[in-house]
């Protein structure tokens, strides 16, 4: 079901998108809004992964340089059975994390210096497994098509804006441009909003699968909130546009671009994970505390417990 409607949410995304660009130039705006769109959707495809990670500045790490975190990533990857990702660090002292990349084959887990110094190791194998469900279910690429069709949609709304539509009857005129500016992107932003709502319920739900754990995730989720409103994320402050890409939404919600969540909120997810918790025959309210990575070097090695996927 959940497919289904992302499936359907896209295909009206895709839908707006077209339809203003045939109010902007009739039958030729739209195949010009279709060819823009694809070459943007080609360079993403390709370039997405990088592009995401060079804003934040994150390095990647290796069994060398982090054996403790690279190694909790094999674990869950293999209990999973999707290939080893890469494994990169942002140097942030919000605890936050998200995944990239086009295919399971060419995908990224990054992480926050924060979520490694902050939380235990269970909650941190909630986190990273919610991540990689997300590479499992190729949600990186399916938020990085629904971002550029969003942009573009705001972009031609621009365009119609400044032309007032093509020059027959049927074309929107003044006032018909500056509903369109105004409706069309908040519009596309909501159908946005609504397909990341949508994967963030599925990857919560098969992370949980794949740590073994749900409440580990919930846990995690709860602290990650809390700290989210009061340590903020330069680098995402500076690209609020890849919000929606983090397991929390990691703006400091101050600006208009925090007006609406591209999250569910986290008390429905944390009942939805609590509900699973007990399906599952494991319905603890809250995650084992752990062994916490030591300050200043949290991604060395330590006696943390190993978890149930290894």
């Amino acid at each position: 079901m959940n497919y289904f409607k992302t499936a359907l949410l896209l295909a009206g995304l895709t839908a707006l998108f077209m339809a203003l660009g045939y109010l902007i130039g009739g039958a030729s705006g739209a195949m010009i809004a279709l060819v823009v769109a694809a070459g943007m959707n080609l360079f993403t495809y390709w370039n997405s992964d990088r592009m995401v990670l060079s804003m934040y500045g994150a390095h990647e790490v290796d069994a060398r340089t982090a054996p403790e975190l690279v190694g909790l990533v094999a674990e869950l990857a293999g209990r999973a059975g999707l290939p080893m990702p890469r494994v990169f660090l942002m140097d942030e002292a919000q605890p936050n994390a998200f995944a990239t990349g086009r295919n399971p084959e060419n995908a990224a887990v990054a992480v926050t210096t924060g979520i490694v110094q902050q939380l235990s190791r269970e909650e941190l194998a909630g986190v990273i497994a919610h991540e990689l469900a997300h590479i499992k279910n190729h949600d990186t690429l399916l938020m990085t098509i629904t971002a550029t069709i969003a942009g573009a949609i705001s972009m031609l709304a621009q365009f119609g804006m400044f032309f007032g539509g093509h020059r027959n009857n049927s074309g929107p005129g003044i006032l018909g441009s500056i509903a369109l500016m105004i409706l069309a992107p908040l519009g596309a932003m909501l159908v946005q909003m609504a397909i990341s709502r949508t994967r963030e319920y599925a990857a919560d739900n098969l992370g949980a699968r794949i740590a073994g754990q749900p409440m580990w995730l919930a846990s995690a989720l709860m602290k990650i909130e809390n700290a989210a409103h009061q340590v903020p994320n330069w680098g995402a402050e500076r690209n609020p546009a890849t919000a929606h890409m983090f397991i929390i939404n990691p703006l400091s919600g101050h600006g208009v671009d925090n007006l609406f969540a591209t999250h569910p909120s986290t008390e429905n997810r944390i009942a939805a994970l609590q509900q699973l918790a007990a399906e599952l025959g494991g319905g603890s309210a809250s995650a084992p505390a752990g062994q916490r990575y030591p300050s200043g070097s949290p991604w060395g090695r330590t006696s943390a417990p190993r978890g149930p996927w290894g």
